[in-house]
């Protein structure tokens, strides 16, 4: 009976985790207009071309991370609840209690590094984005802006 209680309560919590993740995997069939692919520019010979993401595109990517890890750990949940099931049907109640502990051990392992990663580029991408604010507000990084002459 106790194998029984523990499998309702992991396949109940795999259920949870597929559901929570699933606004992650939701996104529109076609961009809006008015984000398309920046244009490219031409590079002279000799320079080297800077390559930044946007702060957009970086909490996009840590959304990414997230939704990967939660589909592994799914995945992981998954595979260690039907070991465990086909094992207690053949009457191995030992190895369906290691493959059952296995499948919610890498579960948690996914969901956490997954987490984690996509954490981090959200708030990598969150400080890119206040950081501009930041400098519109105080009026730093305007390069079309022409200085006046010191000798007039």
């Amino acid at each position: 009976m106790k194998i029984r209680a523990k499998f309702t309560s992991t396949f109940a919590a795999a259920c949870m985790l597929v559901f929570l993740s699933l606004p992650s995997f939701a996104r529109p069939s076609h961009p809006p207009q008015g984000q398309q692919t920046p244009q490219t520019q031409p590079v002279q010979k000799g320079e080297e071309q800077k390559v930044e993401t946007s702060s957009g595109k970086e909490i996009g990517k840590g959304g990414e991370d997230i939704g990967k890890g939660a589909g592994k750990g799914a995945e992981s949940l998954g595979k260690g609840t039907a070991e465990g099931a086909g094992n207690l049907v053949t009457l191995h109640p030992g190895k369906a209690g290691a493959d059952l502990g296995k499948g919610a051990g890498g579960a948690a392992k996914d969901v956490g590094v997954g987490t984690g990663k996509g954490a981090a580029k959200i708030g990598k991408g969150s400080a890119k984005g206040i950081g501009r604010l930041g400098k519109k507000i105080v009026g730093k990084g305007n390069k079309n802006k022409k200085e006046p002459d010191a000798a007039n």
